[in-house]
């Protein structure tokens, strides 16, 4: 009998919780420094996960955790495009 498929685990930058990666929203920051949501979690560049729930994307932005994950300075739009965006989808 075959060993059961094991489900990749990834963290929220935002409660650290370990929750599957299929669960999760993936934010991007490509080698041109762009930061943006991916859907397809195929995109190049360093990622980051966020649970799929409003707290966090609300906790994302209120304390910044984008200029700790990307070690960079985000501007505030980057923040309210990730929010509409996230609210968009859901």
């Amino acid at each position: 009998m075959p060993a059961p498929k094991k489900i990749p685990l990834r963290m929220c930058i935002a409660c650290r919780e370990m929750k599957p990666k299929k669960e999760m929203v993936r934010v991007v920051r490509n080698k041109e420094g762009e930061i943006f949501l991916d859907f397809s979690g195929k995109a190049a560049g360093r990622g980051a996960y966020l649970c799929n729930n409003r707290e966090c994307v609300e906790r994302l932005k209120k304390y910044k955790l984008l200029h700790k994950t990307f070690s960079a300075d985000i501007p505030a739009e980057v923040y309210s495009r990730i929010e509409e965006e996230f609210l968009g989808q859901s």
